[in-house]
């Protein structure tokens, strides 16, 4: 019995039920003062990512797989739900994330200073991480649609939670009209999988031929819908607005996490299948490339430090795709070790971007609740007043550039080497390869330049207006999240042989076939000990560098002035760099892309020139330039179909009449 109530499987599941119902307390808070229901809401959400990553951890670590058969009503056979190292990889960032918001939440968004929202946000913040759960535990279509349409309208709420604000309307709206749209492209994937199949489950891993054109037709069906949810580009439209407008710690939640449900889906529908064409590899592929560089390009032209944040996460996506094409193409090709570097990366680089993008997220709330404005250009000389935010936002800036000794330099050496085994290869995969290294490389020089610029001007220089000058340092309660997270970006980063061993055994529980027939150890391939050693020496080298400059500051005579003051007997904050300013010439590189917009007033000239103003603007170009004026050509076309709506019901139900009449014909022909 003890054995039972303490199995990796009941933990898991226990977990996903405490943090359904982590937003209860908050409910009855008439009965209980409103800060106390929070707490208790919080409590119960990091008991539940306790006993969640407890039973994870213990499924990863043996291997096993626990499948449950749950008996209901509905006219679509049993339902299934199950847990194997797949599923318990991604409910690492699923119970941790959320259990670092909820905590930093108690802070950031108290009870007694958000009255009006608090119980919504804290409710259906638990329900959206047991959907999230769900999510990978369903084994079947029906319960796996259920969870999924749970999970999207939990998080709708959430990006809405200030309501009030106009724009926070717009973009929930956007986020739920494109979560639909995905959903549209599940209810054709998962009946056309029944179709295949003859059952509503999930089929075993490699047990579908992909030849077929069928097949395809899933594939391209899971590529949409589990593409819109990730935000691989151009499918991304909903996520710019949604991570920028929701509060920051839910915006860590959904950058880390849900995006990450939609990258477990695609792989999920991947495994079903063996004899992978060689052009599906190579569609993933090119969709990451697309993504990591456009992505970047775009954050780089960013002023809203959150949505820049957001743009970084569709760079990051595209990274996780460059190494599930990577993996694909090595199974096409017959490299097992292509296979299980491209897999492996990407399946590192999930963990690693929900560590290192919701300290970002965390850290840039931080910023927030000091400043009051998310504007980068009214930013400025915030290290001083928030240190530990400074530091900690350092450390997922390093890491999100793929530097070492950080975790984001792992997994993309695991996908650099992926990659090199394809360059060292025969036939197409040489050229997808060869093109995604260089792509791979300016991904990161790009991440660098980025935040170059975020950390430089944010934290460094001087404050450039008073009313936007950072007030005071975060309390505990959101610091101590952050410094879990920035630890976990050290640890990894410093010792990857504590994972090397997990990986291979999620990668063979998602393509088992080539795995086990490869037997191929991955620290054979991963120089994992020197990736530690040479990370122990940089940081020690750092450490020393510090050391000595500490103390030749110590004995110098030190006088203070103004940073950056580029020559001039009196600077000003104005003469600073701005946002516009430091990422003017990369701008205008990608510009073809980008469409960036410049508004100016006045004209200089003459001795003594006048008043002038210059500002400039990216949009977002595919959803601005190219989606709605598509969809306003086609609203426009398709108008004389709305003399269907009549409003009469006997003509709606004559409509389904003959519906009905058509659909009976067409099974007879």
């Amino acid at each position: 019995m003890a054995q039972e109530l303490f199995a990796p499987s009941t933990l898991i599941f226990s977990a996903t039920l405490l943090a359904a119902l982590s937003g209860v307390p908050l409910l009855f808070s008439r009965l209980l003062y409103a800060s106390r229901a929070q707490l208790l809401s919080v409590i119960a959400m990091l008991a539940a990512s306790c006993i969640g990553l407890t039973g994870s951890i213990m499924i990863l670590l043996s291997g096993q797989s626990t499948l449950f058969e749950l008996a209901w009503a509905l006219p679509f056979g049993p339902a299934e739900c199950g847990v194997d190292p797949l599923s318990a990889w991604f409910l690492l960032p699923i119970f941790l994330v959320p259990g670092c918001a909820a905590l930093y939440a108690r802070s950031y968004w108290h009870a007694d200073h958000h009255p009006a929202n608090v119980r919504k946000m804290t409710l259906f913040f638990g329900i959206m991480t047991a959907c999230m759960s769900g999510v990978v535990l369903a084994r079947d279509g029906v319960s796996f649609l259920f969870v999924w349409e749970i999970m999207a309208l939990a998080a709708w709420l959430l990006v809405s939670t200030e309501d009030e604000i106009p724009e926070v309307n717009e973009a929930g709206i956007l986020y739920m009209i494109t979560s639909h749209t995905g959903t549209l492209g599940l209810f054709a994937l998962f009946p056309l999988l029944n179709l295949l199949t003859g059952s509503w489950l999930f089929p075993a891993p490699a047990s579908i031929n992909a030849s077929s054109g069928l097949s395809t037709v899933i594939f391209l069906c899971a590529l949409f819908a589990f593409g819109l949810k990730a935000g691989i580009m151009p499918l991304h439209v909903w996520l710019p607005s949604a991570h920028a407008n929701a509060p920051s710690h839910v915006s860590a939640v959904m950058s880390g996490v849900i995006l990450k449900v939609g990258v477990y889906g695609l792989i999920r529908t991947l495994s079903f299948f063996h004899g992978v064409p060689l052009w599906w590899g190579c569609c993933v592929l090119m969709l990451g490339v697309v993504s990591g560089v456009v992505g970047v390009a775009f954050a780089i032209g960013q002023h809203d430090l959150k949505r820049l944040l957001a743009y970084h996460s569709i760079e990051n996506i595209g990274i996780i795709f460059m190494g599930l094409g990577v993996a694909l193409i090595g199974q096409q090709v017959g490299s097992p070790a292509m296979m299980l570097l491209g897999m492996s990366g990407a399946l590192l680089h999930v963990l690693n971007h929900a560590v290192f993008k919701a300290l970002l997220f965390l850290g840039a709330g931080s910023v927030i609740h000091a400043t009051g404005t998310r504007e980068i250009d009214l930013m400025g000389g915030a290290a001083r007043r928030l240190p530990y935010t400074a530091l900690l936002f350092g450390i997922g800036s390093v890491a999100i550039c793929g530097l070492p000794p950080l975790n984001g330099f792992v997994s993309e050496l695991l996908i650099y080497l992926g990659l090199f085994r394809g360059i060292q290869g025969e036939g197409a995969s040489v050229g997808a390869a060869a093109l995604a290294v260089p792509a791979l490389a300016l991904v990161g020089a790009l991440a660098v330049a980025c935040f170059v610029k975020v950390y430089g001007i944010v934290f460094l220089g001087a404050p450039r207006t008073e009313t936007h000058r950072a007030k005071h340092e975060a309390g505990w309660q959101m610091v101590a999240p952050m410094l879990v997270l920035g630890g976990l970006c050290i640890i990894i980063g410093l010792a990857p042989g504590l994972v090397t061993g997990l990986l291979q055994r999620v990668s063979q529980a998602a393509f088992p076939a080539q795995v086990e027939t490869a037997n191929l150890p991955l620290q054979e391939l991963v120089p994992t000990a020197m990736i530690s050693a040479a990370g122990v020496t940089l940081l020690v080298i750092i450490a020393l560098f510090a050391l000595w400059y500490r103390r030749r500051l110590a004995a110098a005579t030190c006088s203070e002035t103004v940073t950056w003051g580029c020559g001039y007997q009196r600077p000003a904050p104005r003469m600073q760099y701005s946002a516009s300013s430091f990422a003017e010439m990369l701008t205008s590189l990608f510009a073809f892309v980008l469409k960036p917009q410049i508004h100016r007033s006045g004209k200089i000239a003459g001795l003594f020139p006048g008043s002038s103003r210059f500002s400039s603007h990216v949009p977002e170009a595919v959803l601005e330039l190219l989606y709605i004026p598509a969809l306003i050509r086609l609203n426009q076309r398709f108008s004389g179909v709305r003399r269907l709506q009549s409003g009469i019901l006997q003509q709606y139900v004559l409509y389904s009449l003959l519906t009905l009449i058509a659909l009976l014909a067409a099974s007879y022909l």
